[in-house]
């Protein structure tokens, strides 16, 4: 999924410089909500890997008492 989130950061971007240029606020506004929508993502994912990583390491423990 973080990948997912940089893409979508990406297209962001790149829409929002299209609308900068255009002068299209309605596409640079997309741009800005789909660069969120991939901080999001990589956020979430990032956090998900996070809990595996506690999970594991606590069934880990729990393994070796």
């Amino acid at each position: 999924m973080a990948d997912k989130g940089k893409m979508d950061q990406a297209k962001g971007k790149a829409k929002e410089a299209v609308g900068k240029v255009t002068g299209n606020d309605r596409i640079k506004t997309e741009g800005k909500m789909d660069q969120a929508k991939g901080k999001s993502k990589e956020a979430l994912s990032e956090a998900e890997e996070r809990a595996r990583g506690i999970q594991d390491s606590l069934r880990d423990k729990r393994d070796k008492t």
